[in-house]
This record gives structure tokens, sequence and C-alpha cells, in this order.
């Protein structure tokens, strides 16, 4: 039987076609991924965390982007984007593109189904080769369930946890906090939601 060899692309080659597709894909090594639908939840709780944090910080010396900047990782040819990402000062520019970063100090993931395991394991190992990088939230749709990754000043990364509205999620990284409820904010859980 016959193998069919998956085409290989450049990041070149995929920078070009990612500039006029339809729809956001990342680039892993080569292999250019298509990107997963998103749900109203999904969204509405990335927006949530957005809101709280761009007010936050206002008038502060960080940006915060949501959703559309693409993030690089050149150790790992990888090419994604983001739920929520926070900088510290001026974002560094890859190659003077400007819808490409490489030095976020924070990123947040809405995990669902599809993405879940992939968010939680090599996706975390990708982000941690980031020098700037601190700090990673990963955001339930589906329950009030939040974990939270902080590197430490021994270069660990500590989790915590975080399961009820009323719990506050204080972040280590730069000064913010906010209560479940307040990220969940008008979510609806759905018991066989799929994703």
């Amino acid at each position: 039987m016959l193998t069919q060899t998956q085409k290989l692309y450049s990041p070149e080659e995929y920078l070009a076609l990612e500039e006029v597709a339809e729809s956001k894909s990342e680039y892993i090594d080569g292999e250019i991924v298509p990107m997963t639908g998103g749900t109203p939840n999904h969204n509405d709780i990335a927006g949530n965390f957005y809101a709280h944090l761009k007010f936050a910080l206002r008038g502060q010396n960080y940006k915060v982007f949501i959703g559309d900047l693409r993030l690089s990782i050149p150790r790992y040819h990888l090419y994604t984007y983001p739920d929520v990402m926070v900088v510290k000062g001026e974002p560094v520019l890859l190659d003077d593109r400007t819808d490409t970063i490489i030095n976020p100090l924070m990123i947040v993931e809405v995990l669902s189904k599809s993405t879940k395991n992939y968010d939680q394991g090599d996706k975390f190992d990708y982000y941690r080769s980031i020098p700037e990088f601190r700090e990673y939230i990963l955001i339930d749709q589906y329950k009030f369930y939040v974990e939270q990754f902080v590197k430490t000043s021994e270069n660990k990364w500590l989790l915590s946890e975080y399961e009820s509205a009323d719990e506050v999620l204080a972040l280590s990284s730069l000064p913010f906090q906010v209560q479940l409820g307040e990220i969940y904010e008008g979510i609806r859980f759905e018991t066989n939601a799929a994703s």
C-alpha cells in the first residue's frame, strides 16, 4: 500500500499563504495545521479575560493582545495564535512583521475538547522555550476550572488550580487579579458540548 507524503512548507511559504487565507492555521515544523473553529463560550471567555486584563493594565507598561496576533517560536519552527497574550514593554516583532511577535510574558488559552491535550502538553513545552515567558493560564470552557502555571525564580513551574466562581485568580507575572465568576460571566455550561 502506498502512503502519500505530506507536503512540507517553509516558514516563508506559510506566512505568504496565511496572509491570503480565509481562516487561521498554525505552522508546526513544516506542517500547516488548520485551527478549529471556536464556540461562543470559547469566544466569550477569551473576551472576558481580555477585557478585564486590558482595563486593569491601562496606563502601565504592558501590551495585551487577543486572538489575531501570531506568535513565533523559532526554536520549534512554530507559529500559533494564542487566545490572549501579554507583553511587558514593547512587542518584539519577528523580522519587522507587524502581525507576529516573539516575546510574550503571559499566555492564556481557552481549552476545547479537540485542543486540550495539545495546549496542556506539547504547546506548553513550546511556550516554555520563550525566554520572557513566565505564566500560562488554561481556562476550561465546560466548567469552572482554571490552571495557572507560574515560573519561579528557581526556573521551576508551579501549578495552582481554581474551581469555583468565587475564587480569585491572581497573576504572578503582572499586577492583575480576577474572580472566576468574572471570567465566566455570561457562560452557559452544556453537559455534552462538542468542539
